[in-house]
């Protein structure tokens, strides 16, 4: 969900409305995703990293957050939407924390595509964390070292029971991937655009899936 600030500044605009269009863009592009028989997206909203930028745009972001929560739940449950939020939840103020927790139970149930947004979200924090978890168990006798491998610490990440992504998007024409989903995306195509999150529209979006149906995966083979 990257550019939201470039196409705020390219139109004159505060960078809070930037944001705030691209949190509209992204429950369109939910839905499109939906629609094409997708069953799981993970949207990258806030960073770990994007603590620090001014501590205003920051509030603003975190209001943000939380009026959509609000504003769209039942747009959410009536779609069937089930929304999951990964990422550290300390650090985030109190409010922002109560209004995951009540989407999370609220879209529980639902039987759609699965929505995850990675919020206070690092994927080398991920992965600390996970390793510090299977160090813990090792040390409290849990776990015998010699059975550590790449499925243990996978099972310890935020998204344990989830297939990898198969398809990175990457917007706003960066060429690097921004500590997002590092362990994950071992194996994802990529595609980037040139294109700003908030004009992200359905038809980019279905470039973006014709582009990774047209690709051969190998996964190291021949």
């Amino acid at each position: 969900m990257d550019g939201n600030g470039r196409w705020a500044t390219r139109r004159n605009l505060p960078r809070w409305a930037g944001h705030r269009a691209g949190a509209e863009r992204a429950e369109d592009v939910v839905r499109a995703a939906s629609e094409t028989g997708i069953e799981i997206v993970t949207l990258y909203v806030f960073s770990t990293e994007n603590w620090k930028r001014p501590a205003e745009e920051v509030d603003n972001l975190m209001n943000l957050l939380v009026e959509m929560f609000e504003k769209r739940l039942e747009a959410l449950i009536d779609f069937g939407a089930r929304i999951r939020v990964i990422g550290a939840r300390e650090g985030l103020p109190p409010k922002v924390v109560r209004a995951i927790e009540h989407v999370e139970d609220a879209t529980r149930q639902s039987g759609g595509i699965l929505v995850n947004l990675a919020i206070n979200y690092g994927g080398r924090d991920e992965i600390v964390r996970a390793a510090r978890r299977l160090a813990e168990e090792v040390a409290s006798g849990l776990l015998d070292p010699s059975d550590i491998d790449g499925r243990a610490l996978e099972s310890r990440l935020y998204t344990a029971g989830l297939p990898d992504p198969d398809l990175l998007i990457r917007t706003g024409g960066e060429m690097r991937i921004s500590n997002f989903l590092l362990w994950q995306v071992a194996y994802a195509e990529l595609y980037v655009t040139p294109v700003l999150w908030p004009d992200f529209t359905r038809h980019e979006f279905v470039k973006a899936i014709r582009a990774y149906e047209a690709r051969a995966r190998r996964f190291g083979g021949i």
